[in-house]
């Protein structure tokens, strides 16, 4: 392997435009297409087009569903080689991204991207319905469920709708017992989903494969760790609207404001009431 990647060094073929030397002027070829723009190869799903054909089939993986990746640790699968070397950093605790304004840790370089946004006032994404601007695409993405009423899924068996394919997979399971249950062996408790089951049965065998690179603690679940993780920082990033407090997490932000709301209104009436 080191043979064949000190050849690129020597290699004769080498890019005008930005100095790269590839193996063979046949990836030479490949790589001018980053410069020109061109991109030969099209996805027949959703059109999207591609420089390279092996690009094209790792995107197509997308559309099928094909995982060919799985951790040993705790099976969950993935479409591409780099997703479970991301993956595989959140049982090895290692966070090798590290944000430069607060100096938190991250083990893909993704979710750093994403949590740079929070120190940044910069809000690129904008709702298409009313204007309302957000930093992050999936923060938009869930907003835009406020406007759209469409529910393109339909249940066969009654006049049910839904806005999401699982959604309806759901219903027909718990109302139609249309489809298979995945069942526990232990306590036969019933499932809608492998990768629900798989987290529950991690319970049975204290298997807790997600470890704290803070302390000790280890969890049955990425999410579990994910707001563990909070604990260890002073990065509150969700605001209260009505007073002005920030949170650590969303769920918490969302019953304060329950509360804050409420309070707001009885504030109200009592101010109402001595009024008249």
């Amino acid at each position: 392997m080191l043979r064949l990647h000190m050849n690129i060094h020597t290699s004769k073929h080498k890019c005008r435009e930005c100095g790269l030397c590839c193996k063979s002027s046949t990836e030479l070829a490949v790589h001018g297409r980053s410069h020109s723009g061109e991109r030969p190869f099209e996805c027949s799903v959703c059109s999207r087009r591609f420089a390279r054909s092996d690009t094209l089939v790792r995107h197509g993986r997308i559309h099928s569903g094909e995982k060919l990746y799985n951790c040993h640790m705790c099976g969950k699968a993935f479409s591409q080689c780099g997703y479970l070397s991301s993956h595989m950093r959140v049982h090895m605790g290692d966070k090798p991204y590290k944000c430069s304004v607060c100096d938190r840790c991250f083990s893909d370089s993704s979710n750093l991207r994403q949590h740079k946004r929070v120190h940044s006032s910069r809000k690129l994404y904008e709702c298409r319905f009313c204007g309302k601007q957000f930093k992050s695409s999936i923060d938009v993405n869930g907003h835009i469920h406020i406007h759209i009423s469409a529910m393109p899924y339909s249940c066969r068996h009654c006049a049910d709708q839904f806005r999401w394919a699982d959604q309806l997979k759901r219903h027909l399971l718990k109302s139609h017992n249309e489809g298979s249950w995945f069942m526990c062996d232990v306590c036969e408790k019933k499932f809608f989903t492998r990768r629900e089951l798989k987290w529950h049965s991690f319970q049975h065998h204290g298997v807790k494969p997600y470890v704290c690179s803070e302390c000790p603690n280890s969890f049955c679940t990425a999410t579990s760790l994910k707001y563990h993780a909070l604990v260890h920082s002073d990065l509150k990033q969700f605001c209260c609207s009505k007073c002005g407090k920030y949170f650590k997490t969303k769920p918490g932000v969302k019953r304060h404001f329950s509360k804050c709301d409420k309070l707001g209104l009885v504030m109200f009436n009592r101010r109402a009431h001595c009024s008249d």
